[in-house]
């Protein structure tokens, strides 16, 4: 264990570029955006803590790393990363970082998440040491195990629920110690959003996924579903919304608009991008869910 984390820091600080890629920067909105959305919705019923804040946003990030570890090392162990990869270059596939340090670091990095999470016992009920342990078993069962989730095509409800449901329903319940209907309602936008950062990956793996036996939904069910499953993702985001939107002011109801163009492109480029140019359209899928998390957070705050 000692060698294995002596390997690991001087790794971190020898190619701490390497890391930073690893640890996939521009899809982190997936896990940041639900927790900010469930400190908003406390902040908006008085129930906003500070300190329970900081450690659920704490949670949600270092577990999204840790999962970004985990199927980096577990996907080039299974055969899913090879050469001539579409995606991202991945850290241990292309030598950069050796595996059994890139396992090392996934452990390490959740076992910070789940010391942020049993931080939270602090100020909530014992049983929420079930959810974390939930949580700790899903960043593992993602890609590894007997039955990963990403190789049987549940990868895509693993996200709706622990992009979306899991974290915006219980970042409040921490700090209100009670649930909400709308922070259960407001979890599904937040968690459909980030299905379709999983539906931009799958899309462009395809075939390499075929060829590996990874059983995503798109390989199942072919990419015309993946058009129209991020289409659908999309206009029920919206749906989910309206109930907020029949109450807020008219540049807001613009600024949703504004969304929903953006959103209309990135779905045009997903019909149209092939190969590496879908990193483009990966990147825009990240960022449409950050900016439509804004605007609930914008809208819940104002109102």
């Amino acid at each position: 264990m000692k060698a294995a984390l002596s390997a690991l820091l001087h790794s971190l600080s020898e190619y701490p570029a390497y890391w930073l890629e690893a640890a996939r920067p521009k899809t982190l909105a997936a896990s940041l955006s639900p927790a900010l959305l469930g400190c908003a919705l406390a902040y908006r019923d008085g129930m906003f803590r500070p300190g329970v804040a900081v450690l659920c946003v704490l949670v949600a990030l270092l577990a999204q790393i840790a999962a970004n570890f985990a199927n980096d090392y577990f996907d080039f162990k299974k055969g899913a990363d090879k050469d001539g990869r579409l995606g991202p270059e991945r850290a241990v596939a292309s030598g950069r970082i050796p595996p059994q340090v890139m396992l090392t670091a996934a452990f390490a990095t959740l076992a910070a998440a789940c010391t942020c999470g049993l931080g939270l016992l602090f100020y909530a009920d014992w049983w929420l040491l079930f959810v974390g342990i939930a949580i700790a078993a899903c960043v593992l069962a993602y890609s590894a195990g007997p039955v990963p989730l990403a190789y049987n095509g549940l990868g895509d409800v693993c996200v709706l629920l622990f992009y979306g449901i899991i974290p915006v329903c219980f970042t409040y319940y921490v700090q209100a110690l009670s649930f909400s209907s709308l922070s259960f309602w407001l979890s599904l936008p937040a968690g459909l959003l980030s299905v379709n950062i999983l539906i931009v990956n799958n899309y462009r793996d395809y075939e390499q996924d075929m060829e590996a036996g990874k059983r995503t939904t798109i390989v199942m069910f072919g990419r015309r579903f993946g058009r129209f499953l991020y289409m659908a993702n999309g206009i029920l985001a919206i749906v989910f919304t309206l109930p907020l939107l029949l109450e807020t002011t008219l540049w807001i109801t613009l600024l949703y608009a504004a969304f929903f163009l953006l959103f209309f492109l990135t779905w045009r480029e997903l019909t149209r991008f092939e190969g590496r140019a879908l990193n483009v359209t990966l990147g825009h899928t990240a960022r449409n869910v950050f900016f439509y998390t804004s605007l609930l957070i914008l809208t819940i705050l104002l109102q």
